[in-house]
């Protein structure tokens, strides 16, 4: 199967999945994220805006500042498939933009070097447990992580864990996955 159809079928059993229970392994999936030695030593952490059927990543972002974390999200460059990173200090920052995703206004946002954030959460629809990740097209994310150095970690409900996945050269593994179930420790 190739990963267009991965992407589309993981879409549609991410979309028929409870709002409740969501909500529930959501917070199981922040409440582990924040008691992990990454979070708690990283002040610079990249995160997505998430959206559904996503993990959600707004409470991430709170806890953060909170924390005084200093919180970064991307901004897709599609001419050149880049991500930007930018602090976000506040939500009237974002606007929305390809697909609907919300991104950082660079007119509103000041852009970071990316050897200054110390832990990225990646996205992602399915993952192995060798932290493979079927991400949502485009690659962004292999990309940015073929040159990064730090600390890297995805966040995924249980239903999203795959035996296996079409793994590409470029293809770049994630370190650690943190589900609704536990922690998976991936050694990328």
């Amino acid at each position: 199967m190739s990963k267009k159809e991965l992407r589309k079928l993981q879409l549609q059993s991410l979309k028929v999945m409870d709002h409740t229970e969501v909500q529930q392994k959501c917070f199981r999936i922040e409440q582990s994220l924040f008691e992990s030695p990454e979070w708690k030593n990283s002040n610079t952490v990249a995160v997505t805006i998430s959206k559904p059927p996503e993990v959600d990543t707004w409470n991430i972002i709170k806890r953060g500042w909170e924390e005084g974390k200093t919180m970064v999200v991307p901004k897709c460059f599609p001419k050149n498939h880049e991500l930007v990173f930018y602090e976000l200090h506040d939500f009237v920052q974002l606007e929305q933009s390809y697909f609907n995703l919300y991104e950082p206004d660079p007119d509103k946002s000041t852009a970071v070097n990316n050897k200054t954030i110390e832990l990225i959460i990646v996205p992602g629809l399915a993952y192995t447990e060798t932290g493979y990740r079927l991400g949502f097209g485009g690659g962004y994310y292999d990309r940015l992580l073929s040159a990064y150095s730090g600390i890297t970690i995805s966040l995924a409900f249980e239903e999203q864990m795959v035996g296996t996945l079409p793994i590409e050269s470029f293809d770049m593994p994630v370190g650690t996955i943190i589900t609704d179930k536990g922690r998976i420790d991936c050694g990328g």
